[in-house]
């Protein structure tokens, strides 16, 4: 199983827009290719050919032609907020070709929300195909080889959906947008091979979990290696490298893990 970060940045990317000279870099250090950030997302692939994408990020079309990826097999949503989900017309092009829709998975209210607002992606019109199916996790527990694990998270006022995704024997835990942790969430990440994790600054923060929190949910899920993401401006790649535990990782864009090689 691979495990590739295709974006590991919060909901304004890294620069954001609208600093002094048009990018705003906070304590990011411009010169760190590291440091350039678009929205989060994930992808995983595994040997019998199986690729999973997990969210539709605004970036989602420059982050699959810098990865190099033309097929997606199936899509999970965490949550329908727009930094997570607004780029799902970039899935028509991956439409093309396919004998049907690509399969998608979320939890009954993200479901909801995002037939709401994009209709046209599961249900097709004037002529057009049905891009994607959308169906509610607990009706899935296998996709594309990969076995799924799902809870739902605190994100604030809302909710946002954490998952695991088993292959071969080896398991990679997603759990970005949250601001608490639960007992769910410990027994559906404990024991992970590799916890990718939300960790937007340093300070605490009303929806998202700060450092303290995001290494207390690796501490207490002994999970085997941890990746953090949805790092802002102020999470400078070199900086927070210097202080994390070893086995602890400071995600980038391109970022790619490969759970056998992790094994030898």
């Amino acid at each position: 199983m691979k495990l590739t970060i295709l974006g590991s940045g919060t909901s304004t990317g890294v620069p954001r827009l609208g600093g002094e000279f048009g990018a705003e870099w906070g304590l990011c250090d411009p010169d760190e290719p590291r440091n350039r950030r678009t929205r989060v997302s994930i992808l995983l692939q595994n040997e019998a050919g199986g690729t999973v994408l997990v969210d539709t990020p605004t970036d989602l079309r420059q982050q699959l032609l810098a990865c190099d990826v033309h097929r997606i097999d199936a899509v999970f949503w965490t949550h329908d907020h727009a930094d997570h989900c607004h780029g799902i017309d970039d899935l028509r092009p991956l439409r093309y070709g396919r004998a049907g829709p690509i399969q998608g998975y979320a939890a009954s209210e993200t479901v909801r929300r995002l037939r709401q607002r994009f209709g046209y992606v599961f249900a097709g019109q004037h002529g057009y195909p049905t891009l994607v199916t959308l169906d509610n996790l607990e009706t899935v527990r296998i996709c594309e080889g990969f076995g799924v694990g799902h809870v739902q998270m605190p994100h604030g006022p809302a909710q946002s959906t954490g998952f695991t995704f088993d292959y071969n024997g080896k398991t990679v835990g997603y759990a970005t947008d949250f601001s608490e942790i639960t007992g769910g969430m410990v027994n559906l990440f404990y024991g992970c091979d590799v916890l990718v994790v939300d960790c937007l600054r340093r300070e605490p923060h009303p929806t998202h979990a700060h450092l303290a929190m995001a290494l207390e949910l690796v501490s207490v899920t002994r999970c085997k290696r941890a990746v953090l993401t949805h790092l802002d401006k102020s999470m400078d790649y070199a900086t927070l490298s210097a202080e994390v535990p070893e086995h602890v990782s400071v995600a980038y864009d391109g970022m790619v893990v490969d759970l056998e090689e992790l094994a030898r």
